[in-house]
């Protein structure tokens, strides 16, 4: 199922622009779905050098309303690049999705500057300077806008094997915190997403880590996370791109600095 949302009879994202990052599948993928099916021109932007069977399919449907572009968030020229791109291709942008991110887990006690320096390049730094250098681009076109940044449960609490990546997670939350306040004055909102368990390909990488640290069956860890749910299921790629077209859409004019948990009622805040 893919979504959309019309608004006075018109889609809701109709002639708007949006930028979304790790979006080659999963999550990032049904966004980029929804986005398209409500009126939107999409970029989407991951590491792979080619676009996934997903973004394919996509790209043979939405022609010259999308574009895919292999970059490194990591590297401050691509990431001007990117930005520079989307641009002069469809004349500005008017969301971000700032998705991307890498995952990794292990001992406290064990725990690397290796690991470190991954998931918070990716995860914090890339998203920042990324969210920075979209947001110059707003400033300077006049419009408003709209940045998305993807948070996780992960960010509102401490977990003892995931401590990096918990870190960086609640680094976006503080920082889309920051970044409302700082473009309010400019007609640009920023909100996050906090998923929780949500069912996508990178939860096999997962589930083998805590196979490895837990000891325990592969599979094992992925049906109990999903049982603890209150609503008795992992997520899946679409209850998130409900948010993300909210959140991207004029329902949410008068929301900045906020970052929804959509994660079954897992947490409460």
């Amino acid at each position: 199922m893919t979504l959309s949302l019309d608004l006075h009879g018109k889609p809701v994202l109709d002639s708007k622009v949006a930028l979304l990052t790790g979006a080659n599948g999963g999550i990032g993928l049904a966004v980029a779905y929804a986005y398209l099916a409500s009126g939107a021109k999409c970029v989407i932007v991951d590491l792979p050098q080619d676009p996934s069977p997903g973004v394919s399919a996509l790209l043979d449907k939405y022609g010259d309303n999308l574009a895919y572009l292999h970059a490194d968030l990591t590297d401050a020229e691509a990431r001007q690049h990117i930005v520079s791109a989307v641009v002069s291709k469809f004349g500005g942008i008017d969301v971000l999705f700032n998705n991307a991110a890498v995952f990794d887990m292990g001992p406290f006690l064990e725990a690397t500057e290796a690991q470190f320096d991954k998931l918070f390049n990716v995860n914090v730094k890339a998203m920042f300077f990324l969210m920075q250098d979209v947001a110059k681009a707003m400033v300077e076109a006049g419009n408003g806008g709209k940045i998305i940044n993807m948070a996780s449960q992960a960010g509102r609490r401490g977990e003892a094997l995931v401590a990096h990546y918990c870190a960086t997670k609640a680094a976006v939350v503080s920082y889309t915190q920051s970044a409302a306040l700082a473009l309010a004055e400019h007609g640009i909102t920023v909100n996050g997403i906090s998923p929780g368990v949500v069912d996508t390909p990178m939860w096999d990488s997962v589930d083998a880590l805590f196979a490895k640290y837990e000891n325990r069956q592969l599979g094992e860890k992925k049906k109990l996370v999903g049982q603890d749910v209150p609503l008795g299921r992992m997520g899946v790629p679409n209850d998130i791109a409900g948010m993300a077209l909210f959140l991207a859409s004029p329902l949410s004019d008068y929301i900045t600095a906020q970052t929804y948990n959509v994660d079954g009622g897992n947490v409460m805040s």
